[in-house]
């Protein structure tokens, strides 16, 4: 069993990870930019497994983008 050092170390990293938006592999990150995907991708973690993931599409063309913001 870790001790509860390890344990606040681990936890401590997760978080470190999390708030700088370090939770994904860079493969994944490369797919999310050549898709260009701005849409919502959520994790749902239970026991330290993933239980459930999932994606709400919101990726746009550019002549989207541009009717947007225009």
């Amino acid at each position: 069993m870790r001790s509860e050092d390890e344990q606040d170390r681990a936890f401590q990293e997760l978080r470190r990870r999390v708030r700088e938006a370090k939770v994904l592999s860079p493969a994944v990150e490369s797919l999310l930019e050549s898709v260009r995907f701005t849409g919502r991708l959520s994790v749902v973690v239970q026991n330290g497994k993933i239980l459930k993931s999932g994606y709400e599409e919101g990726y746009f063309t550019r002549r989207q983008d541009e009717r947007m913001t225009g």
